[in-house]
């Protein structure tokens, strides 16, 4: 598994209504990508700005086979929902290492 660790700055007062567009909008599109396995949001209690996404994918292969002109349009949806853009501030990329019980 892969993890897609996404940061953004949201006003606190924008961020529930961001949350809720993100997940009508940026889960619901790529939830219908092979690989695509689920996503959280996560929020800092001592930054009320800074907003975390995790997605989890299967294999960075099918991640990556997104194509970008699909990303493009999902992200100019969101910019015209919310009326304004939210770049992202530091993005990271992890492999989920699980090791077997004994």
């Amino acid at each position: 598994m892969v993890i897609e660790l996404l940061k953004f700055r949201v006003a606190p007062e924008e961020r529930e209504n961001y949350i809720q567009k993100d997940a009508e909008i940026w889960t619901t599109g790529l939830a219908k990508y092979p690989g695509f396995l689920g996503k959280e949001v996560w929020i800092n209690p001592n930054d009320p700005t800074e907003l975390i996404l995790i997605i989890r994918w299967a294999t960075r292969e099918e991640w990556k086979a997104i194509p970008l002109e699909d990303l493009q349009i999902i992200e100019d949806k969101i910019t015209q929902t919310m009326g304004k853009s939210y770049p992202i501030i530091e993005s990271a990329e992890y492999q989920v290492r699980k090791f077997p019980h004994s």
